[in-house]
C-alpha cells in the first residue's frame, strides 16, 4: 500500500457534523473515507484508506466472483471496520458496484458485507454510481457559468460518464468499460503489443459513441477525471514519492502528456512499471488500460486535458448518507 492508501486525520468535529464512513467496494480497489458533513455540505476527511483488491478479477469471462477475489476484500474490509469503531462513526454505507452487479454471486457478497461487517451495504445501479460521482466530484466546485463539463470515472468493470452544467445533471450513463475487463480482453503481452492496444482503444471508443450521443459529447466544455487511473497519472506525472492527494487534487493532465505516460507505461513489462515514480506498484497491471481509455474519453469529447480531481463517488455518498431523508 503506497501512502495514498493511509489514514488521514484532521482535528475533532464541529458541532452539528454527521461523522460518517463510506465503503467503496469496486471491481479494482476497496476504498474508505470516514468525514465529518456538516449541514452546509462541507466534508472534512478524518481517514481516507484504499487498497487494490482485484474483486472483478475473472468476472467478465465467468460471470462470478472469485472466493480468492471476495477473500482479499473481507480481509480489507476487517481492517477498515476495526478503523470506523476507532472513529466512533455515527452511519456507515458500502457501495458496491460494476463487478457484484455482473456477477451471478453478487447477492450473497453484498449479504456478507452486511451482515458480518455491519455496514449499511448496498449494490447499487449505474445511473446510481454515476449521479453520486458527479455530486463528490463537483460538491466544492465554484459556479461560475463555465458551461458544461463531463466527469470521467474510469473503474474497473464500468465506466461513467457525467455531464452536467452547475447543479443541473444533463447526461449520465454506466458502460461496460473498465480497467480490469478490458485489461483482460486484449492486454495478453507483457508488456502489450501495438495489435493489443489497438484494439483495446478501438473498442473503448466503440462503446463511448455508442453510449455518449455525439451532441452530448459536443456540449462539454471541461472535463474533470476522477477513481485511480486519473489520480495515478497525475501522480506519475509530478514522480510523487510519496503520494500526495493536495498535489493530485486540482492538477491539469494534457491530452498530449497522457498519450506520453500511455506509450511510456505501455513499453515497461510489468515489474519495470511497478517501480515507475508516483505509482501504486498494485495499479501496474492496469494503468495502461486506464491511460489508453483516458486519452479515448477526451478525445471522443473532443478535449484536450483534464482536470484531475480526489473528490468522487466517496464524498457523494458521503453527502448522500448525511442529507438523505430516506
Amino acid at each position: 500500500m503506497n501512502a495514498a492508501a493511509g489514514a488521514r486525520r484532521s482535528p475533532a468535529v464541529e458541532s452539528g457534523a454527521v461523522r460518517v464512513a463510506v465503503v467503496d467496494i469496486g471491481t479494482n480497489s476497496t476504498r474508505l473515507l470516514v468525514a465529518e458533513v456538516g449541514d452546509d455540505g462541507t466534508v472534512q476527511e478524518l481517514d481516507r484508506r484504499s487498497v487494490v483488491t482485484r474483486l472483478g478479477q475473472g468476472v467478465d469471462a465467468s460471470g462470478a466472483l472469485a472466493d480468492e477475489a471476495m477473500g482479499r476484500v473481507f480481509a480489507t474490509l476487517a481492517e477498515y471496520r476495526a478503523a470506523i469503531d476507532h472513529h466512533g462513526v455515527q452511519r456507515t454505507v458500502a457501495v458496491l458496484t460494476s463487478a457484484v452487479r455482473d456477477a451471478a454471486n453478487g447477492p450473497e457478497f453484498t449479504a456478507r458485507v452486511r451482515d458480518e461487517y455491519g455496514l449499511d451495504a448496498r449494490t447499487i445501479p449505474g445511473d446510481e454510481e454515476a449521479r453520486l460521482t458527479f455530486l463528490g466530484a463537483t460538491s466544492e466546485r465554484p459556479r461560475d457559468g463555465a458551461g458544461p463539463a463531463v466527469v470521467i470515472d474510469i473503474g474497473g468493470g464500468s465506466t461513467e460518464y457525467v455531464v452536467g452544467d452547475g447543479d443541473e445533471l444533463l447526461f449520465h450513463v454506466s458502460t461496460q468499460a473498465g480497467v480490469v475487463r478490458q485489461s483482460e480482453r486484449h492486454l495478453h503481452t507483457d508488456p502489450p503489443t501495438a495489435e493489443e492496444l489497438r484494439a483495446l482503444t478501438g473498442e473503448v471508443r466503440s462503446i463511448i459513441e455508442a453510449e455518449v450521443p455525439q451532441d452530448v459529447r459536443a456540449r462539454a466544455r471541461a472535463a474533470i477525471a476522477v477513481a485511480g487511473t486519473a489520480t495515478q497519472l497525475a501522480a506519475i506525472d509530478q514522480k510523487l514519492e510519496p503520494y500526495d492527494a493536495a498535489k493530485v487534487h486540482g492538477h491539469r493532465l494534457s491530452r498530449e502528456r497522457i498519450a506520453e505516460l500511455l506509450q511510456e507505461l505501455a513499453a515497461l513489462p510489468l515489474e519495470t512499471r511497478r517501480q515507475v515514480p508516483g505509482l501504486d506498484p498494485a495499479r501496474a497491471p492496469t494503468i495502461v488500460a486506464g491511460a489508453a481509455m483516458l486519452v479515448q474519453s477526451l478525445d471522443a469529447f473532443g478535449l484536450d486535458s483534464t482536470e484531475v480531481s480526489e473528490h468522487d463517488i466517496l464524498r457523494g455518498a458521503a453527502l448522500e448518507a448525511v442529507h438523505r431523508t430516506a
